[in-house]
């Protein structure tokens, strides 16, 4: 491709589309993201991005962000009007002439997922296979990342809770979606149209043997320990995490729970020649995060 392809992304602030900011920075791409607030745009910046201002609930502030834009990476924020911003995304991706759209999915999407996530990625799944555009859809598990959310209790007490019993997870880091994303919309728009990948990472794992490799990488005991949902759901809501997505975490969490997340594919190792990150080069990348500040008690003495 002579000329360089111009590539927006949206979702530009979150935790995937600042990891394939990253990926695509330094290819023969002219990066472009949106953001829904001015003083966020400086992240984007620094990646080399020219920032539009706009919002995917908004279909009027779209059109600029779209304009001379070949594709679109396509990600809606979790919520009840997510197959709307989809709508609106897709619609200004037509109106522009955009070639292709690479959109982030969930694992298990489908009408009849046991959560409302899934099933309402389905309905936008489904709305771009119709877009008349080429498409990809990029469907990954369970992230690592999640599991920053537990850092600073692991830091404090070296334990974490999560309602997720015994349950078996093929996780994946973001790091790895990110650059299959770029791997993606860095090759012709022809070689992936049509397909729609599940992403996940190296092995199905349960929270207690996340513990284990988190005990290793940290040189102190880390401790996985089990709660109810509604335990999890009252420390979420204290928080301030909105009702709408602790229903939907309970959601997913119960069907973790059934073996709904129990599986892993050979996607990633596919898209990228190399297998994908396993939990231990995770937690040795961000072991920083789990350690506290005043680490004097490197052996911790907790059981």
């Amino acid at each position: 491709m002579s000329v360089s392809r111009t590539v927006l992304i949206t979702g530009a602030t979150g935790t995937v589309s600042t990891a394939l900011l990253r990926a695509l920075r330094g290819n023969d791409v002219n990066l472009r993201a949106l953001v829904r607030d001015e003083f966020k745009a400086d992240g984007p910046r620094e990646q080399g991005a020219d920032v539009f201002v706009g919002d995917l609930g908004d279909a009027r502030s779209l059109p600029p962000a779209f304009e001379g834009v070949h594709d679109v990476w396509l990600l809606t924020p979790n919520g009840p009007r997510a197959p709307e911003h989809n709508m609106n995304a897709v619609w200004a991706a037509r109106q522009a002439g955009v070639e292709r759209i690479v959109r982030l999915s969930v694992v298990g999407a489908a009408h009849d997922a046991p959560n409302r996530s899934g099933r309402l990625h389905a309905l936008s799944d489904r709305e771009t296979e119709q877009c008349g555009m080429r498409w990809t859809i990029l469907r990954p598990h369970w992230f690592m990342q999640n599991l920053l959310n537990e850092a600073d209790d692991i830091a404090a007490t070296g334990t974490f809770s999560l309602n997720m019993a015994a349950a078996r997870i093929g996780m994946i880091d973001v790091r790895d979606i990110a650059e299959c994303a770029a791997r993606v919309l860095l090759d012709d728009p022809d070689r992936h149209h049509g397909r729609t990948y599940t992403l996940t990472g190296p092995r199905s794992l349960t929270f207690d043997e996340v513990a284990d490799e988190l005990s290793l990488a940290l040189d102190r005991f880390v401790t996985y320990r089990p709660v109810g949902d509604d335990a999890q759901r009252t420390t979420l809501l204290g928080y301030g995490v909105p009702t709408w997505i602790v229903d939907m975490l309970e959601e997913y969490a119960q069907a973790y729970v059934s073996g709904w997340g129990d599986f892993t594919t050979d996607t990633v190792a596919d898209l990228l020649g190399h297998p994908p990150r396993g939990i231990g080069d995770f937690v040795r990348d961000h072991a920083a995060a789990f350690t506290p500040a005043d680490d004097d008690d490197r052996n911790g003495d907790r059981g």
